[in-house]
């Protein structure tokens, strides 16, 4: 099963060599690795250069961008860099973080799943965060969303769902997307993976309102924003997250911004998203 990875990286240097060296330890190696190097200002190209030297299959590629950390566009638009370097005899894609420590057996675990699995166009492990000398599951979102940083999806799945959407919210849009149209969607929590710089490191009422810009343009309606600005700011403690995600909403809404979702997509994903909360609900 031939592997294709994108690594977008922006001011990676402390981490990059951790990640790419627990790629190249893995059992199953990729077929290609491109990493993109987002206008970094640090050693991170240097890092990534002297990996795509000592293995044929690593590549780097330059990409000149902002300064600032835009989370959503600019990483998707740095993973398109990548994309667009590879060809299109891959099985399985992914797109992962540059601040991410595999076990050696992840990529081949995936495979074993997607083996099994002929329906299954989405895959992943779980996050681990470190505090104190532990590391402990970085419980930011339902225990089935594959977290943006890991994704691998199948090839048949990535084109029928559109691939990446260029937008904030994008990492939950595909999953939406891929079950929309009949694809199953894979958690695995054995596969740990340790996540070097936790989620919210950058996050900011800017990122904040961006969401609610994403939740407009994916037709959740402004009940399912405000639950989830509500819960991002509960988990993040950070009370004005709310009303950053409620100001971004309407502000997509007042500008009358396109749609990234037709209106049968946001009927399904507004309903699964009900089903999802409902679900929860029962639970307790």
């Amino acid at each position: 099963m031939k592997i294709y990875i994108v690594i977008p990286a922006h001011n990676e240097e402390k981490s990059i060599a951790k990640t790419l060296q627990s790629l190249v330890n893995q059992q199953l190696k990729p077929s290609r690795l491109v990493v993109v190097n987002d206008h970094s200002q640090d050693q991170t190209a240097e890092i990534a250069k002297d990996f795509a030297e000592k293995y044929s299959w690593i590549e780097v590629v330059d990409k000149t961008s902002s300064d600032r950390h835009l989370p959503g566009t600019k990483i998707v638009e740095a993973f398109y860099k990548g994309y667009e370097l590879l060809d299109d005899q891959y099985d399985i894609i992914c797109k992962f973080d540059a601040d991410m420590v595999f076990e050696e057996d992840y990529l081949m675990q995936l495979s074993v799943h997607f083996g099994e699995n002929k329906n299954l166009g989405m895959a992943a492990g779980q996050c681990y965060i470190e505090k104190g000398n532990q590391w402990i599951l970085e419980n930011l979102n339902r225990e089935d969303h594959i977290r943006g940083s890991l994704k691998a999806y199948r090839k048949d799945c990535f084109i029928e769902i559109g691939k990446i959407a260029k937008s904030m919210g994008w990492d939950t849009l595909d999953e939406l997307l891929a079950q929309y149209y009949h694809w199953d969607i894979l958690v695995d929590p054995a596969l740990k993976v340790k996540h070097l710089k936790p989620t919210g490191f950058n996050y900011s009422p800017g990122t904040a309102r961006l969401q609610g810009v994403a939740t407009y343009r994916m037709r959740l309606g402004l009940v399912l924003t405000a639950i989830i600005g509500f819960k991002r700011a509960w988990v993040m403690k950070k009370p004005g997250l709310f009303f950053s995600y409620i100001k971004g909403y309407f502000q997509a809404k007042r500008e009358k911004l396109s749609f990234i979702a037709d209106s049968k997509q946001g009927k399904f994903l507004r309903n699964h998203r009900w089903k999802g909360i409902f679900q929860r609900f029962k639970l307790k």
